[in-house]
């Protein structure tokens, strides 16, 4: 495969090299490709699809925030249509506002340290300052939740955790819910620190309260990383 065509940074296709080789990854290309020539509305758009991984390099990683896939919504504002999927797990572009598992998030976070939550739902700063938000599956058909699971790409998405797990140290995982809690046998944790906790969906109890942020911030101090500014 030629992987000059991939939107995506070059440290990140040096690292994942050999994963672009892989049948999987050509039978992700097959599905994406058969999607859209069926017309499909397919979120986040084309060139956000690795926007997580293109937000900062692999030697940049201080937190990794597992999300499963995209948003697969969109909101009218002014007249416009803007899809909630950016590319980054639980962020949504301005000006829209928090979906309702990242209110939870912000609460979690106005609850445990100073953080004044913002009226937008726009997490890309955080990537500025070490943190990966990785989605498991990196693209979804509009108003279809769930519905490019079986496109393979976590498949690719483990194949980013394991890169990250063997080749840096101290690094913080944080896996919320049981779907994101079944990846913490990619991670070595001896080498990380893996910090688990209910989903923050409304839908879940037990987020509000478990202090992840909290515990992420120890854990990088005692890394002797700085604590990560969650101010957004």
């Amino acid at each position: 495969m030629d992987i000059s065509r991939i939107k995506l940074r070059d440290e990140w296709k040096e690292a994942l090299k050999e994963e672009f080789s892989k049948p999987y990854f050509a039978h992700i290309k097959e599905c994406y490709t058969q999607a859209k020539a069926r017309g499909e509305l397919i979120y986040p758009k084309g060139s956000l699809t690795f926007e997580a991984l293109n937000r900062l390099a692999p030697l940049d990683v201080r937190v990794v925030i597992l999300g499963q896939d995209p948003y697969h919504g969109s909101e009218i504002i002014n007249g416009e249509v803007i899809a909630q999927a950016m590319g980054l797990s639980f962020s949504v572009p301005k000006p829209l506002k928090a979906p309702p598992s990242l209110k939870n998030i912000y609460k979690e976070l106005q609850n445990t340290i100073s953080f004044i939550p913002p009226n937008h739902g726009d997490l890309s700063v955080w990537c500025d300052r070490g943190v990966l938000l990785l989605n498991s599956v990196l693209s979804v058909e509009a108003g279809k939740a769930g519905s490019h699971t079986h496109f393979g790409w976590e498949n690719f998405t483990d194949s980013v955790i394991s890169y990250i797990s063997n080749n840096l140290n101290g690094v913080v995982f944080m896996l919320w819910g049981n779907y994101a809690k079944k990846k913490a046998e990619l991670i070595d944790p001896y080498r990380h620190c893996i910090i688990q906790a209910p989903h923050p969906s409304p839908l879940a109890r037990g987020f509000v309260g478990s202090g992840v942020f909290v515990k992420a911030n120890e854990a990088l101090v005692r890394f002797g990383h700085p604590p990560i500014n969650w101010q957004n």
